[in-house]
């Protein structure tokens, strides 16, 4: 209860410290990448450092050179910290639209390079698909949940193909990610937290130079294989102490 207690005080300060000086940032128009560098991977360092949450991290060797997009499970608002810290380069996140019409904090979001998409209007998808492929061409790789929300039981849930056609329309590689112990340690909808290490998993990178957006689904199942083997991988051993 303690621990809980000091990550959620720590959250918050953090979250002030490093989210406000993105949202300030944002709103002068700033296009500094390191300056928004340092407020996710900051702010995300701090919070795993109040969870007490170390990260087990295997795989980085196999991220090729230049921006990607990685595609991960997701079952916890730590996915996003672990991530965050754990990744090499700059990273920025694929968001819903909806998110950019928050006053101050949807303009930061647009200026730090997170990605937004409409999710209900497929017109709209495929034009914001070409946007954020300039985004990750000039350097930026792009983390993607491609169940679109948490799990509620830790369980993968199905993909959505969104997340596949920005691969595509970037021509970047797409790197598998599993991200094992999120759910055991702070599930949706709960608030108080578990102690326990991160282990995180990165998969050989998909190619996508040459696919088209009909290719989408093709490369959903050859993604959500890659994701499902590494899980077995992780789950088969005992977590570290």
């Amino acid at each position: 209860m303690i621990r809980t207690l000091f990550f959620y005080i720590v959250l918050f300060i953090s979250t002030a410290i490093h989210g406000g000086a993105s949202i300030v940032a944002g709103v002068l128009g700033v296009k500094r990448r390191s300056l928004y560098d340092w407020g996710t991977q900051g702010w995300s360092k701090w919070n795993l450092w109040a969870a007490g949450t170390p990260l087990d991290v295997q795989g980085v060797e196999k991220v090729p050179a230049g921006p990607v997009v990685y595609a991960s499970n997701h079952s916890s608002m730590f996915d996003i910290w672990a991530l965050s810290a754990a990744l090499p380069g700059s990273t920025r996140f694929v968001a819903k639209q909806e998110l950019t019409k928050i006053p101050f904090f949807g303009s930061a979001m647009v200026s730090a390079g997170h990605v937004t998409i409409d999710r209900f209007n497929r017109g709209k998808a495929f034009a914001a698909y070409d946007r954020a492929a300039q985004t990750i061409k000039g350097g930026i790789s792009t983390i993607v949940f491609p169940e679109g929300t948490r799990s509620r039981t830790g369980d993968l849930l199905p993909f959505k193909n969104a997340p596949f056609g920005l691969a595509i329309a970037a021509q970047v590689p797409l790197v598998p990610v599993y991200v094992h112990n999120t759910f055991e340690i702070l599930p949706k909808g709960a608030w108080r937290m578990r102690r326990l290490p991160i282990r995180i998993r990165i998969g050989e990178p998909i190619a996508t130079t040459g696919l088209t957006l009909e290719d989408r689904d093709q490369l959903r199942e050859r993604t959500r294989a890659a994701i499902e083997a590494l899980r077995a991988r992780v789950d088969s051993k005992p977590s570290p102490s």
